[in-house]
């Protein structure tokens, strides 16, 4: 969080240069922690016609609504704070479309890649689960499109909810993904994890089907970089 902040107010300076706007009082209310009225702050900027083409007062939507996730004192107020984290996190980047900010916000991604890939997982393997867990998966494709793991991922729980073309399309994505990707070790660390989970997990489904020899190519990628991990090394092993 410390990492965040330090974060955000040299992304305030950078600012200036950058938008017209700086947001200094979003990022007080968010640095003394009061969520509510810095969201009320931001959705008046978000809807106003001289700033809701800039992209910091949705970033702000999303990383209150994130922090406010955490918290069981909103719990009841804002069950859905999670999910509006990542749905806040999809209109920034479309705001950001030369990625002005959004590389400064690294840790904060890296949270929230965390938070929705724990989240998705666990909602993987329920079939009453899966709606949401495609949620989860869409939405980091969409505020992350870099982050190979999540585009196999979203694959899986299309897969799962038999939809086949829509699962094909996401692996196709996948693979552009992880080919603009490079080597995989200098990804960050949450990354990483997504990815080898997501490799693990499309390779036992591939298995599945009886595609085996599919499997053992896709599960390739990550040979180098995950032999050490038991449960990468046990899936390679029976292929």
């Amino acid at each position: 969080m410390k990492t965040i902040l330090l974060t955000l107010g040299m992304t305030a300076v950078l600012a200036v240069q950058a938008q017209k706007h700086v947001y200094e009082d979003l990022l007080v209310l968010y640095v003394d922690e009061k969520y509510e009225k810095c969201m009320d702050k931001a959705i008046g900027y978000t809807e106003h016609d001289d700033t809701k083409r800039d992209a910091l007062p949705f970033l702000y939507m999303s990383m209150c609504n994130f922090e406010m996730s955490k918290q069981e004192k909103y719990a009841v107020d804002y069950p859905k704070a999670s999910r509006d984290a990542i749905k806040w996190a999809e209109k920034y980047r479309k705001k950001d479309k030369e990625l002005e900010f959004f590389h400064n916000y690294e840790d904060y991604w890296a949270s929230l890649n965390t938070m929705a890939m724990e989240e998705g997982e666990n909602l993987l393997d329920d079939p009453k689960g899966l709606s949401k867990a495609k949620y989860m998966f869409d939405g980091m494709t969409s505020y992350y499109p870099e982050n190979p793991g999540a585009w196999l991922m979203l694959a899986l729980a299309h897969y799962k909810k038999n939809m086949a073309k829509e699962g094909d399309m996401a692996i196709a994505e996948y693979d552009k993904a992880i080919a603009a990707a490079g080597d995989i070790t200098t990804l960050p660390p949450d990354q990483r994890k997504l990815l080898k989970n997501g490799l693990i997990r499309y390779a036992d489904y591939l298995v599945s089907k009886g595609q085996r020899d599919k499997a053992k190519r896709y599960a390739t990628v990550g040979k180098d970089a995950y032999m050490e991990d038991a449960d990468f090394k046990g899936m390679w092993d029976s292929l």
